[in-house]
């Protein structure tokens, strides 16, 4: 859990439009082995919300107005003592002003435990489809199987009925839930690009290689990526994703990705992702990701992790006490 972070600029400001925020006379600097330099620590704390909210319609873009509006209420929302908001909860609390906890059973986080976040002026992380939604399910009566995501089991027969998440194994990769150990450590060399994500500590060491990817019947958490550069833009081409993550872009046919360094602090960041057993059309996620001097922080998940066991056990006493 990450406590205190030191952002670069302007917390709780209104920073550039994404769309815009590519400066006309800035040049980025390369590495000594000739590469666009996409290095250092980079932080995912958009409020953007992943899908459009209903009243944006089909408008992309938030107005001015509607910025300083957001800008007001996230700072009184991060002065408030009550739960932390993870993921949309910030911009939907800075909308309607009702701050919603995001486990209303047992509670949450306070706000203290979490970063700021960044406002940013897209009204939604999905640019395709059109309408910032994902895209229409798959019809079951086509002959194709819905992949329906592994789900957590309330009352869990062994650790095979939990999570991903909950058994440690992973919170997928891209990481792309912001605000929350939202980190990633970039470091690249002639041949390789390295992803380190404070989430879960999951490393992907990309190769920068024309190589086909592996035999397709080899499936794997984080699939098998290849990267090259296009004129400045970092791409990575991502296949055989094993259908058991609980993730949706973890579990795509193929993902791209694409980074794209747009001044000295902010590179655009925007994900493909083509799930042809869940989705009838491919979507893109686009957002800001923001430098920070800080390093990313180990997540001891397994190490001190307690839940999976109790959940467990919590399981079996409630099996006795029904058999009572």
């Amino acid at each position: 859990m990450k406590t205190l972070k030191t952002l670069p600029i302007y917390i709780f400001s209104i920073l550039y439009s994404v769309a815009s925020a590519q400066d006309s006379d800035w040049k980025v600097s390369l590495t000594l082995d000739g590469q666009p330099n996409l290095q250092g620590v980079w932080g995912n704390n958009t409020i953007t919300p992943v899908e459009r909210p209903d009243r944006f319609g089909e408008r992309r873009y938030l107005t001015d107005e509607e910025q300083i509006l957001l800008n007001r209420r996230v700072q009184e929302i991060a002065q408030d003592d009550g739960d932390a908001l993870f993921g949309d909860g910030v911009f939907e609390a800075a909308l309607s002003g009702k701050t919603d906890s995001y486990d209303p059973s047992t509670g949450n986080y306070d706000q203290a435990w979490l970063v700021e976040r960044q406002i940013h002026n897209q009204t939604s992380q999905i640019v395709h489809p059109s309408n910032g939604r994902f895209p229409p399910l798959v019809n079951k009566s086509d002959g194709v199987t819905f992949n329906v995501p592994q789900r957590g089991d309330t009352n869990p027969a062994s650790w095979l009925d939990l999570t991903v998440d909950d058994r440690c194994i992973s919170y997928g990769a891209p990481y792309l839930n912001a605000g929350y150990n939202s980190y990633w450590q970039i470091v690249q060399s002639k041949t390789h690009v390295a992803i380190v994500q404070e989430m879960m500590h999951d490393a992907r060491i990309i190769p920068l290689t024309q190589k086909p990817h592996i035999d397709e019947r080899i499936k794997l958490w984080h699939g098998d990526s290849r990267g090259y550069f296009d004129n400045h833009t970092l791409v990575i081409e991502t296949t055989n994703f094993s259908s058991k993550s609980t993730f949706g872009h973890n579990r795509s046919k193929i993902n791209v990705e694409r980074f794209t360094r747009i001044n000295e602090t902010q590179i655009l960041y925007s994900l493909t992702a083509d799930q042809p057993d869940t989705y009838q059309d491919s979507y893109t996620r686009e957002f800001i990701l923001d430098l920070t001097p800080d390093p990313i922080y180990e997540y001891a998940c397994h190490e001190g992790n307690y839940s999976m066991a109790n959940i467990l056990r919590g399981a079996r006493e409630q099996e006795r006490a029904n058999s009572n």
